[in-house]
């Protein structure tokens, strides 16, 4: 290893590095409720059952099923705390065609069998495929967010409910892992959320990508823990 106090170049502090608000140091003090937000994206039916998009793409439903009941207890939790929560809804395809780009039916064709978006939509609004996929749906009193893009922050108003509320730390959840939740995490970070990502409580079409996406998240993105571990660190709040 080199000598950093002697290597050209490289410069080393000489005082603390000066941070303008307190820090959250551990799970305990990200979840307290006052200022953290559970994020639950895309449990829709045309993700999570038959007949759905994936479904009808061929993609394997086992683990995002398996997952579903064990959000639903993470939500019934996050209530009981107190934690403000939120859920995100996406609308793709629309008679007019008003979100799809020429870069996004491009990308669909080249990749997903030429039939989604062209052949059949995806996620049309009020149909029973952007509907809620039970028993995971949001109170009356509970906000949707509706995106068309995998990021939730993107052009929506996810940002603005939670800066009025004073939220420093974002709960992701839902669907997919690898792909919306991880987008959506990777942008809370880059404004200044703290991420924590149960890996429990999020889940996609296949164990590997879910993995790699735990990975890349805990190295660079936010802190990966379990549900059980959020739960009991709202139990002693």
């Amino acid at each position: 290893m080199p000598d950093t106090n002697s290597t050209p170049g490289v410069r080393m502090r000489t005082t603390p590095v000066k941070v303008h608000r307190p820090m959250l140091r551990g799970l305990a003090e990200k979840v307290k409720p006052q200022h953290c937000a559970l994020i639950i994206i895309d449990v829709l039916n045309d993700f999570c059952a038959p007949g759905g998009m994936v479904s009808r793409e061929g993609g394997d439903l086992t683990f995002v099923q398996a997952m579903v009941p064990r959000l639903k207890r993470l939500i019934d939790a996050a209530r009981a705390a107190g934690a403000f929560v939120a859920f995100v809804r996406n609308v793709y395809s629309t008679d007019e065609n008003w979100y799809l780009s020429d870069v996004w039916i491009e990308q669909a064709s080249r990749r997903r069998n030429g039939e989604v978006f062209t052949k059949w939509d995806g996620c049309p609004p009020n149909s029973w495929q952007n509907d809620f996929y039970d028993p995971v749906r949001p109170l009356p009193s509970e906000p949707i967010v509706v995106k068309h893009r995998y990021n939730a922050f993107y052009q929506t108003d996810l940002d603005l409910l939670l800066r009025g509320r004073g939220i420093r730390t974002i709960i992701t959840t839902g669907i997919s892992t690898n792909i919306c939740v991880e987008t959506t995490a990777r942008e809370g970070f880059i404004r200044d959320d703290y991420v924590v990502f149960p890996s429990d409580g999020t889940a996609c079409y296949s164990e590997q990508s879910h993995a790699a996406t735990l990975r890349v998240v805990s190295s660079h993105f936010g802190e990966v823990v379990t549900i059980d571990q959020i739960i009991d660190a709202w139990k002693e709040k």
